[in-house]
This record gives C-alpha cells, structure tokens and sequence, in this order.
C-alpha cells in the first residue's frame, strides 16, 4: 500500500519527542517486593523494553511526569525518594549522588528515577507534574524524552485497594486503545473527575501527555496491559513526530 506523502514525511522525520507510558507501583523495586513474582517480572520487562525504545531516539534530556507535584515544581540532580511509607529504610536517588537538603521526591518520580537507572541513562533528568509538560516540551532540544508515569483504575477486583467497580474495567480499556492507537485526543479528553473516582491516578498525567502533543503524527505501542493485583498497569511507548 502506498503512504501518503503526509504520513511518509512524518514517519520518516527526526521525532520531536518520544514517550514512555509506564506504571509506578513501588513493587517494581526488587528491594520492596523482595521474591520476584511472575506478574512483576513481566511488568518490569515491559518497562524496560518501553524505557530502552524511549532512549533509542537520544534524548539530551528526560522529563519525568507525575500527579502530585504543585505547578513550577521540578526535580533534578540530588533530589531523592525514599521506600519508608513502605516499611523501608531505603533512599533511591532521582539523578546521580544526593544533595544536603535536596527534595524529597513524590512515589512516581521515585519509580521513573530508578527506572531510568536500570537503563542507564546519563543524560538530564527533570521531575515535573502534568501541569508543567507542555512547556518542556516547547522549550527543550528535541527529542524530549518523556518518561509518564502513571496507574490505571485500583479498582479492577474486590481485592484492589478501591474494592470493584464495574466502570474500572471498561475505563482502563478506553485507555489501552487510546495508547495503542497514538490518539492524544482520546488522553486529553479523559474525564478527571471519573479516573478520580475509580482511583485511576495516572489520569491527570496521561491527559497532560495528550495535550501536550494533540495533533501530531504518532507511532505508538503497547507492551502491557494488565491488571495482576486489582489495580490497570498499563506499558506503552509513542514515537511524537
């Protein structure tokens, strides 16, 4: 089938940013689940293969996103989080050897910093919120790497944290198609107010990735989707010409 010259220029151009869609349960640290199970250790391969494709296009710098940090907030070199909500006296540095009074990091850019050290990147690492994306985006050398972390609904089971509800399911699913299609429209336009009921914490992310990159020529895949503890992990990665 012959691509239209529109699609062949955009599929074939330098990308202006590249995406790593990944969950940040604190089990994906070995040093809190302790015995590996089968469900974390395919979830931990997902990342990696979803972090290894982000930092295959060389990104100078790597955005960490999450919900829970004020506008005009960032985290850089020195920050740190630390395990001790989960009964672990554990530091995990955000980006290289810590710094006398350094920030003390929210869970996701805990997990996004030790994520991007098992790949071993040495590039910049910056730690916002959603609300603070877009302009990254805009100002930094591209490719911009993204790193976006965020759950989905913890609400799958009558074991999850929320207990079960029926919309959970069905809500976690309209994401995986939105991811694996590359549909930035279909993110923004998730409703806050329902991820917040179904306990969905990445959705404030997710919206702000598709705001921050609506119409734009994206190559998108997905490497996970799965909810093994009650709670949407959803993996994917997007190449944004």
């Amino acid at each position: 089938m012959t691509i239209p010259s529109r699609d062949r220029r955009a599929r074939t151009a330098p990308p202006s940013a590249v995406v790593a869609f990944c969950p940040c349960p604190p089990l994906l640290l070995p040093v809190v689940e302790g015995r590996a199970g089968s469900e974390t250790v395919a979830l931990r391969a997902a990342c990696a293969e979803a972090v290894t494709g982000l930092l295959a296009a060389g990104p100078e710098v790597v955005v960490v996103v999450g919900d829970g940090v004020p506008p005009g907030v960032r985290f850089g070199a020195g920050d740190r989080g630390d395990l001790r909500g989960f009964g672990l006296d554990v530091t995990v540095p955000f980006d290289g050897r810590l710094r006398p009074g350094g920030s003390r990091l929210p869970t996701p850019h805990t997990v996004g910093g030790w994520l991007l050290d098992q790949a071993c990147f040495a590039g910049t690492r910056v730690g916002v919120g959603p609300a603070d994306l877009a302009q990254l985006l805009h100002d930094l050398p591209a490719p911009v790497g993204v790193l976006a972390m965020g759950d989905g609904s913890a609400r799958r089971t009558v074991k999850a944290p929320g207990y079960l509800d029926p919309a959970a399911g069905p809500f976690d699913a309209a994401v995986a198609t939105a991811l694996a299609r590359g549909d930035a429209a279909a993110l923004a336009a998730l409703d806050p107010a329902e991820g917040e009921r179904l306990l969905a914490a990445g959705v404030p992310t997710w919206r702000a990735v598709g705001e921050a990159v609506a119409g734009r020529h994206v190559t998108a895949r997905v490497h996970f989707d799965d909810a093994p503890f009650g709670v949407g992990y959803l993996v994917a990665d997007w190449v944004v010409a």
